[in-house]
């Protein structure tokens, strides 16, 4: 054991001395890394003492390991079985008594004498899968169980000096121990995954130590972006719309490699917790997908017993995928993520309900003509499938599984997969075959300028050609960038690849607040001087989304081209990226890659006409012709004569369109009294869409389309699809001020309320109503804020001031502020509640620490059940800008009072106070669990009126914060 000691200590100077103080750096890519990039999954095993049954004694656990028939094989076989080509250990884990699965000669932990780790080693080796070791920051958990997991004293021993191993600074010493050690004992081990870092890990260089001592070995990071770390690796992501699309809520671009970690069974714990949990095959199989088609590996965890099988129904899940993959293997191994810096059509959101993702084979640059694959996860409610084809030239489209030859049509920018009837219950999957990407000036031929820039993120990269060098606005919004194409040119289309350094949406990851960082209202410019420009040739909004977006700007010629960014979609609750915006490249087009195939249905040219109805050249329209003509009446329009449909019923009619102001069109179904639809004017060459519900008899039915205005708008083409279910609600975000819970004083007290409604989805509201709805005896001053329509990234907002009923103290109540609209017709409502609740008859002032009053600076707001208002401030401390600022602190007079501090933590931790900018006291708390509301006070002098009160911790982590009062 001495010798041994002697080695691994020798071991470790070597590499000081070798490394010296050299600082990590980020190796984006690296040789070491094409394992992993060539991989589409791995398997996550999370086994240990604690494993239910639990074992307290290290001993009895490898016993029944043992005696249970553990074998390495299985585990290697069942991650076969997921198309997984390598397992993450995680043994050593802070929930699972820390225990190691190999013999170890330093004590500090549970040890085996078996060597698990090794014999998994070996049995992946000979089937090619690797192993990665897990290894923790975190001594939290060392009692968890009611028996101390970590031996301090024996380490002690061990090192010949008093090491107390139940804090960050003394575990971090003894596991920098056992990477060491690790290290020496398996040569084929794959490398580390790591859960956060460890101080003094980061103090005594341990990750460049690894890199000089395993150079091939991968490191991989949980949850944070460590430079010097191979892979981020992202845990658990949830709120996604639609829930398998894990990578909304990445916010790692690539080329990084990106896991994406997630639970196979839908409940219970990330161990083998005694129970039998299902596993949601619609949404396992939909997260395997889209992250392939963001090239984010999905690392799968399932829930070993002691004996190191899988319950019933993950062994259920497993034998699906070994037969449900390999008939699409081609398009989810050694491809890489559509509509990103690889090339490839556009994923996310397409027509009828229709959801998914494109992969992209490898070899050669973006803009050949590589094979894509078009996964379809979520089916549309029609025959058909239609996607933006970001100018690839389509020749020939076939179903991968079956190999049928699939007929589709291709123009204005989209490509339409027709006449499909064979739908895959979670992937249907169609190899597109291309002549590579057309019409697209070459970005060495552009030139970029921007009114703002940060510094070494310039105006140039947005032509450069890369996607790794991006242009930073320098958190100035509004902000343009102008595009000089050399003389006059034509331009029919911008692609926009935004950085994809944010989620999609509004979110929390462990307390951070997150938000799209993506463009949301622009209006684009052309000049051919770069002095005089038009009036805007286009007005809109961009999607929230993933991977390139696309401007149609109509028939231009031009030489300048500028877009201004007027804002973006991140909200002010999240400073990291809020006003920030990144974009790598911005591309210009020059015309749309059009393939002879069948027309697209119910393309307006090919219908009937009458008056002065008739067909026009438009380029990015369906077909690349519209009708024009309509207005002055129903003597001129188009009529529809043949609108099939199954069943009778009621359905969803879109209207193509382009109009360059806003006017109307009369929709009459079967010779009914026609419907009148406003249509929003933008730009009179690039249609836009409008959906209403019709009813129609079973087979054919005749749709005419007039207008009454004196020049109505052209018509591009119709598309008829089932209504959404009645539970559908499009995508809305609803902010109320003030957020948190609401401490009131006594007797009457009135409080401003106001509220604000987003539209994030394309299907529009109509009659939108925004108000209040006042509990018995309150009242409402304001009136209901209304608007006629919303569409895409359009904000609706109404102030009121509610006053609780006279002559007595407030009680409880909950107050709904209700967003009620329609959505083809039919009624649909969005609640946000303001929660009122008397505040305690001895304190004085109350108020939460998540109430939308205070400033975070960079901490974040994380749900919290047992909290007062059911939530908490996390990720307080550690820096000066993580704090919480109470501001407006009122009181009724000059004195000393007593501050109460709720908070939740795990050991021992400080917060300072600082009140009104004087000097900060230091409050030291303790406490076990971070889900155990504690309370502790310390005595502050206040001045009459409002005062601030700060809690800080500039250096080092603070306990999670509850509340503040006053007594």
């Amino acid at each position: 054991m001495a010798l041994r000691r002697t080695l691994v200590a020798a071991l470790v100077l070597a590499v000081i001395v070798s490394l010296g103080a050299a600082p990590a750096g980020a190796e984006i890519q690296h040789p070491r890394q094409q394992w992993l990039r060539d991989s589409t999954a791995g398997l996550f095993l999370h086994w240990g003492m604690f494993t239910a049954p639990r074992h307290l004694d290290c001993a009895a656990w490898e016993g029944d390991v043992t005696g249970g028939g553990w074998s390495p094989d299985y585990w290697v076989d069942e991650a076969r079985k997921l198309g997984a080509s390598y397992i993450v250990l995680a043994a050593f884990h802070s929930r699972l008594g820390y225990a190691r699965p190999w013999p170890s000669e330093i004590p500090g932990s549970c040890s085996t004498k078996r060597d698990f780790l090794g014999e998994l080693v070996t049995a992946g080796k000979a089937k090619d899968v690797r192993v990665m070791l897990y290894m923790t920051d975190d001594p939290q958990w060392h009692n968890e169980q009611g028996v101390e997991t970590l031996d301090s004293a024996a380490y002690s021993a061990y090192k010949g000096r008093q090491v107390d191993l139940t804090t960050r600074a003394g575990f971090g010493m003894y596991s920098y121990d056992l990477f060491f050690e690790v290290m020496a004992k398996y040569p084929d081990l794959a490398g580390f995954w790591i859960d956060n870092d460890n101080e003094y890990w980061e103090q005594n260089h341990l990750y460049e130590q690894i890199r000089e001592k395993r150079p091939s070995w991968l490191l991989s990071n949980n949850n944070e972006d460590t430079p010097i770390m191979d892979t981020v690796s992202n845990e658990q992501k949830t709120g996604m719309t639609p829930a398998y699309d894990y990578p909304q809520a990445a916010w790692t671009p690539m080329p990084r490699l990106v896991e994406a970690d997630y639970k196979l069974p839908t409940t219970g714990d990330w161990w083998y917790d005694g129970g039998s949990h299902p596993v949601d095959f619609r949404l396992s199989t939909g997260r395997y997908v889209t992250n392939a088609g963001s090239s984010m590996k999905s690392l799968m965890a399932e829930t070993p017993m002691v004996n190191g099988r899988f319950p019933p129904q993950q062994e259920e899940f497993n034998d699906f995928m070994a037969t449900w993959v390999p008939p699409i293997k081609a398009s989810l191994q050694g491809t890489e993520g559509g509509g990103y810096m690889y090339g490839g059509m556009q994923p996310g959101f397409w027509n009828d309900g229709a959801h998914g993702v494109v992969t992209v084979e490898r070899g050669g640059a973006p803009s050949t003509g590589r094979v894509q694959y078009v996964h379809v996860v979520t089916r549309p409610s029609t025959d058909l499938v239609r996607l933006r084809d970001n100018g690839y030239r389509v020749t020939g489209v076939s179903d991968l599984r079956t190999g049928e030859r699939m007929r589709f049509s291709q123009s204005g920018g989209h490509l339409t997969i027709l006449g499909i009837t064979k739908w895959d219950t979670y992937d249907t999957v169609f190899k597109v075959e291309t002549a590579g990407q057309q019409h697209f000036y070459d970005q060495s031929a552009l030139k970029a300028t921007a009114s703002s820039s940060r510094d070494g993120h310039p105006a140039g990269a947005l032509v450069d050609g890369s996607h790794e060098v991006y242009w930073d606005s320098g958190a100035k919004l509004p902000v343009s960038v102008t595009l000089d194409l050399g003389r006059v040119r034509k331009a029919a289309y911008l692609a926009v690849s935004q950085r994809e350094w944010s989620p999609t949406y509004a979110r929390e990851t462990f307390g951070r607040p997150e938000d799209s960082a993506r463009i949301k209202d622009y209006r684009v410019y052309v000049s051919d001087d770069g002095r005089h420009w038009s009036r805007p040739v286009r007005t809109g909004a961009m999607r929230s989304a993933r991977g390139t977006q696309f401007v149609d700007l109509g028939e231009q010629r031009a030489r300048y081209i500028k877009l201004e960014v007027l804002n973006t979609w991140a909200g002010a609750q999240a400073p990291r990226f809020y006003q920030e915006l990144q974009i790598d490249e911005i591309r210009v087009a020059y015309d749309y890659p059009v393939s002879s195939g069948d027309p697209v249905p119910l393309e307006a040219e090919r219908q009937h006409r009458s008056g002065a109805a008739r067909v026009e050249p438009c380029q990015a329209c369906s077909g690349r012709a519209e009708v024009a003509g309509l207005g002055g009446g129903s003597r001129n329009a188009i009529s529809y004569r043949d609108v099939t449909v199954a069943a009778a019923g009621d359905y969803r009619l879109q209207i193509d369109h382009t109009a360059a102001a806003a006017t109307s069109l009369k929709v009459a179904v079967n010779g009914a009294a026609p419907v009148e639809v406003q249509v929003p004017g933008d730009n009179t060459d690039v249609p836009l869409s409008t959906a209403l519900p019709v009813p129609l008899r079973a087979g054919a039915n005749t749709i005419t389309l007039s207008s009454d205005a004196a020049k109505g708008p052209g018509v591009d083409r119709l598309a008829v699809a089932p209504l959404p279910p009645a539970s559908y609600v499009p995508k809305t975000t609803m902010t109320v001020e003030p957020g948190g819970l609401q401490w009131a004083g006594p007797g009457q007290q009135s409080m401003k309320v106001s509220a604000k409604l987003r539209l994030d989805a394309d299907d529009a509201l109509d009659q939108v109503r925004l108000a209040p709805v006042a509990p018995a005896g309150w009242t409402v001053e304001g009136a209901p804020a209304t608007a006629g329509t919303l569409r895409l990234g359009q904000t609706l907002e109404g102030t009121w001031t509610l006053t609780s009923p006279p002559g007595q103290d407030v009680t409880p109540a909950d107050i709904p502020i209700t967003a009620a609209f329609q959505v083809l017709g039919r009624s649909n409502t969005v609640t946000r509640q303001v929660r009122v609740r008397p505040r305690p008859a001895d304190r004085v002032f109350v108020r939460e620490a998540e109430d939308s009053r205070n400033q975070l600076g960079s901490a974040g707001i994380t749900s919290c059940s047992p909290c007062s208002g059911g939530q908490k401030v996390r990720n307080l401390g550690g820096a000066p800008d993580a704090y919480v600022l109470f501001e407006d602190v009122v009181v009724p007079e000059a004195r000393q009072y007593t501050l109460f501090i709720d908070f939740t933590v795990n050991g021992d931790r400080s917060y300072f106070v600082t009140v009104n900018g004087g000097t900060p006291v230091e409050v030291k708390v303790s406490g076990v669990g971070n889900n155990t509301p504690y309370t502790t006070s310390v005595p502050v002098t206040l001045k009459a009126g409002a005062n601030t009160i700060k809690i800080h911790n500039d250096t080092a982590a603070a306990p999670d914060l509850d509340r503040i009062s006053l007594g």
